[in-house]
């Protein structure tokens, strides 16, 4: 068959490697602003790209890429209280989705660069002929602005694993141009980037828009996502989210009302209108005298 020829080797857009899928100018990397503003620039994409075995790769041509996660809450509210909210109760979060836009290469489309056998290299021109799930990774990359402030500038900081810091992981680039101008030359090549890892992967939707006023053919994906984590942090009932009055965190101070979750520095006062906290207490008084002169 001759698109089995094309399934790595001879094929740039679709030969994984370096850390990209491809190794055409397509895939060439370009430099980014510094800035402590997170930027779209420094955002990487990585897939499994099919006929790669070893690793995920970048996708090197993504124009969007749209994860989005939501869930109801419900309102709890009793009969002869009034029009007050007696609690709201979360209910099951919805599956997170994501959304792919992608320029269609001749070589490699929007399904071959998640995985599957498709284009010259296999038979998958439909969702129904997908038989499995993939992943997807997410690498914010820090500017050097940001790893200067946590001290690891040019190198990229290395987190340990089920700690608050575990998904910050070091990248490496390669060297271009040199810069001598401290004395010693570049102190390295690498920058600390923050790894979101959507799990089992589902594609529900896929379309492409054939024009005649447009030159370039976009195709766009949408994905049903089992779950987002940290691949680091082992997850259960009792992580750290923050927000905890049973450890002396500030939250809301309805939940940190109960003589449960409250000790010697939080103590309530108001009684039962509202019970603040003697650390919040100070945001809500006022001078009568200067209300009332």
């Amino acid at each position: 068959m001759a698109g089995s020829k094309l399934i790595g080797g001879n094929n740039l857009d679709n030969n994984a490697g370096g850390g990209v899928q491809g190794s055409s100018y397509l895939y060439d990397y370009g430099t980014s602003p510094n800035t402590r503003t997170a930027v779209s620039q420094k955002v990487r994409v990585l897939t499994p790209v099919y006929g790669e075995k070893t690793a995920m790769h970048q996708m090197g041509v993504v124009s969007n890429f749209a994860p989005s996660i939501s869930r109801t809450v419900d309102e709890l509210r009793g009969i002869g209280f009034g029009d007050q909210v007696a609690e709201l109760v979360p209910s099951i979060t919805a599956a997170p989705t994501a959304n792919f836009e992608r320029a269609l290469l001749y070589l490699c489309n929007l399904w071959q660069a998640t995985g599957y056998a498709a284009g010259v290299d296999g038979p998958v021109r439909s969702l129904s002929h997908h038989k499995w799930p993939f992943d997807i990774e997410q690498q914010l990359v820090f500017s050097t602005l940001v790893d200067a402030d946590i001290g690891v500038m040019n190198e990229g900081h290395d987190g340990q694993t089920a700690s608050f810091d575990g998904g910050l992981k070091p990248i490496e680039y390669p060297t271009v141009t040199s810069d001598g101008g401290d004395g010693g030359g570049n102190a390295g090549q690498g920058h600390s980037a923050l790894i979101t890892l959507y799990e089992a992967c589902w594609f529900t939707s896929w379309s492409a828009t054939f024009a005649k006023d447009s030159g370039m053919i976009m195709e766009s994906g949408d994905v049903m996502i089992s779950d987002i984590h940290d691949f680091s942090t082992m997850y259960g009932e009792f992580l750290a989210t923050g927000n905890d009055p049973s450890l002396g965190q500030l939250g809301s101070i309805r939940f940190a009302e109960t003589d449960a979750l409250n000790d010697s520095s939080q103590a309530s006062v108001g009684g039962g209108m509202g019970g603040l906290s003697s650390s919040q207490s100070a945001f809500v008084s006022f001078d009568t005298d200067s209300v009332n002169p």
